[in-house]
């Protein structure tokens, strides 16, 4: 049963990780189909301009405005596209130390992106310092196992979101870091990490409740480790429900996204695209039109 699901859901859904120049592996024709976009980046930090050509590893790659005329290409051909981050939008350049974010705020709010979760180095310039850019953020940031309550960002984040795309709805919800060892208590002050798995599986069920088609996680615990902590991989095997975990924190280059079997013997993809802005990650999801499983549309996996 589950080799037959595995050979199902690499027919019928195409991915593609790509440096900066990114298209479809294959795009189903059939005329009850519908597909959504799914872009996305991490672990940006603060890398505004492209590379130059005489860099040693990226010449000529990443940059902002690069990334804006690609998802702009994309979206004139796509009709359904998300666009979201995996955190650590700061540090990393002089453009973090000279405007503390709020550069980095606004360059994402023109590019459209819709949601995004926080990293580690997000908490930086601690948490008045990402308030004060985060005025300039014109999208939300999803952050379901940090509890600010008693803190100046209480109110200021969000659990989880749903977005419309189409006739299909999308249940966001965004996991991070443990702070021990990362980030210092001044930085985060009274903010609580909470268990990724626990969470993640509460926000699944919400999101099942709230008929959402298709479930992304935001994560920013990093790909894989050889220890036993929690990561990407380890989130993937250890849930249920979940359809795409979009990573970071481990600045993890993944030629395309990788296929765990969860709980129940289903397929979670995992990906996650470098650091720096130098790809940008896609996926395409198919969805079948008017095929219903209990009032929610079915993804063919």
């Amino acid at each position: 049963m589950v080799n037959e699901s595995r050979r199902k859901f690499i027919r019928n859904a195409s991915f593609v990780v790509g440096a900066m120049g990114v298209k479809p592996s294959f795009v189903l024709a059939a005329e009850d189909m519908e597909t959504l976009t799914v872009l996305h980046t991490n672990d940006t930090h603060s890398n505004i301009d492209t590379f130059p050509a005489n860099h040693a590893k990226y010449p000529n790659q990443g940059g902002v405005s690069k990334r804006f005329t690609m998802i702009e290409d994309i979206r004139r051909v796509q009709k359904n596209v998300l666009l979201l981050d995996a955190g650590d939008i700061f540090q990393g350049t002089p453009y973090f130390n000279m405007f503390g974010g709020v550069l980095e705020h606004k360059l994402m709010s023109e590019l459209g992106y819709d949601a995004a979760t926080m990293g580690n180095h997000d908490f930086d310039i601690g948490l008045d310092g990402f308030l004060k850019a985060k005025q300039y953020a014109s999208f939300d940031f999803i952050c379901s196992n940090y509890d600010f309550l008693n803190t100046v960002l209480e109110g200021q984040t969000v659990k989880y979101k749903i977005f419309q795309r189409g006739k299909y709805k999308i249940g966001v919800f965004g996991l991070g870091v443990n702070f021990e060892g990362l980030v210092s208590k001044n930085l985060y002050k009274e903010t609580k990490y909470l268990d990724p798995v626990e969470t993640a599986q509460e926000y699944v069920k919400i999101l099942r409740r709230e008929k959402a088609d298709l479930i992304i996680c935001l994560s920013h615990l990093g790909y894989e480790y050889d220890s036993d902590k929690i990561s990407d991989l380890k989130l993937a095997s250890q849930t249920e429900g979940i359809h795409l975990i979009i990573g970071g924190h481990t600045h993890t280059f993944l030629e395309e996204p990788a296929q765990v079997l969860n709980k129940k013997g289903e397929i979670t993809l995992v990906n996650q695209v470098g650091w720096a802005g130098v790809r940008l990650g896609r996926i395409d999801f198919q969805f079948r039109r008017h095929l219903k499983t209990n009032g929610v549309n079915k993804i063919i996996v």
